[in-house]
């Protein structure tokens, strides 16, 4: 396993860094500091999605035939770690890294054609419909009725926990074709144009992000939505596989150059003197727990040189999607618990809308503002892309053989 990084691949990670310092303006970065959740608003998500674009680097992981900029696994894992270690605004995963693969491998030549562009040029704006209401890690069970009426589908149900519906153009849906086969077997995926008649967008309120400009999560409702045939992708009662093909493009992020970012923001929060003269960091019960995240971050960020250097070499990306998942999130969580900690009574005062120009002053320093939000944000990280449960039932069936 050679680690070690060419001349070329250090000239392309200053590359990245001098974009990064160009394209993410000040105005982002202030956005992004007070950000509860990771995402900007659409305006400004849009403004470094394009400039990406622009660059030739929106899609990294895509063929040169679609866009993709052919750079070996060396520059993509660079450039993620730049990306992260920079603090620049989450992108969109929906388009670039869900549909857009599926479209690429099991859409028709129209399809891609509709789809792909836009896509890249974050023209359109996507959201997924998996989960639904008692169908979430168990997502087999889903119920969104789908019925085949001769030149069209006609759909009937609801998506929950879809985020960003609120600014979506289209929605990649799994929906129930055949309820009488077997879970996995009667699913079909579905690409749904937003603005059909029948589909309501209501927002649902979560205690850390109330309905503002960074409100996420919403439950779409379908109420006899016709949708063209042209819009299924690949074959009826197959979309389980599309389903699964997709999800390990969900799940094979790179999680320690960001956690690494926030490891070392709660060091610097703990480092910081209280109204007594005193600080967190020299307390050796929190000294050595945080030392104790530094070594799990430090496996963890070995583990994902050493997948990938396999898939440098071919190999293709398999259980270890869900070992990452795993251990990202878990650690994330950690992470944002030692957080809260570090910022004491200042994470209490509960800030609507962090964006907001306020006339009068915070309680507390800004940088506390977002921290609680984030905390309880990320409860959901174990849960959402596969519940960290059901990654160990498929590390235990892939890995172990049970």
């Amino acid at each position: 396993m050679d680690l070690s990084f060419s001349k070329e691949d250090l000239a392309f990670r200053d590359e990245v860094r001098r974009f990064i310092a160009e394209a993410y303006t000040d105005e982002m970065r202030a956005m992004n500091a007070q950000s509860k959740n990771g995402y900007l608003d659409k305006e400004h998500m849009l403004q470094w999605q394009r400039a990406l674009y622009r660059k030739g680097w929106a899609a990294p992981n895509w063929p040169v035939e679609y866009g993709g900029p052919d750079w070996s696994h060396a520059q993509k894992y660079l450039f993620e770690t730049e990306l992260a270690s920079a603090g620049t605004p989450l992108m969109s995963p929906m388009g670039l890294k869900m549909v857009g693969p599926v479209i690429m491998a099991f859409g028709t030549d129209a399809q891609k054609k509709q789809h792909l562009r836009p896509i890249l040029a974050s023209e359109v704006w996507w959201c997924q419909g998996y989960s639904e209401p008692g169908s979430g890690s168990d997502l087999a069970s889903l119920q969104m009725k789908c019925e085949d009426k001769g030149d069209h589908f006609l759909l009937n149900g609801s998506k929950i926990w879809t985020t960003q519906a609120q600014w979506a153009d289209w929605m990649f849906n799994l929906v129930r074709t055949d309820p009488t086969a077997k879970q996995q077997e009667g699913i079909s995926f579905i690409l749904v144009d937003m603005k059909t008649p029948g589909i309501e967008v209501e927002s649902i309120v979560t205690l850390d992000l109330p309905v503002d400009g960074q409100q996420e999560i919403n439950q779409v409702f379908y109420d006899d939505v016709k949708v063209p045939k042209a819009n299924l992708i690949g074959e009826v009662n197959k979309g389980w596989t599309y389903a699964k093909y997709l999800l390990s493009f969900e799940r094979g992020n790179s999680y320690a150059p960001g956690l690494k970012r926030m490891l070392a923001k709660v060091r610097r929060l703990a480092g910081q003197t209280d109204a007594d003269g005193a600080r967190l960091i020299d307390d050796s019960a929190f000294a050595a727990r945080l030392s104790a995240l530094e070594i799990e971050l430090a496996s963890m960020e070995f583990y994902e040189l050493r997948v990938f250097s396999a898939m440098s070499t071919g190999e293709r990306l398999g259980a270890e999607s869900s070992m990452l998942k795993c251990r990202g999130t878990e650690i994330q969580q950690a992470i944002s618990e030692m957080a809260l900690e570090a910022v004491g009574y200042y994470a209490m005062p509960f800030i609507r809308d962090t964006w907001e120009k306020a006339n009068e002053p915070r309680p507390g320093p800004d940088f506390a503002a977002p921290i609680a939000p984030y905390y309880f944000n990320l409860r959901k990280a174990s849960i959402y892309a596969g519940s960290n449960e059901i990654q160990r039932n498929i590390m235990a069936k892939a890995v172990l053989g049970l």
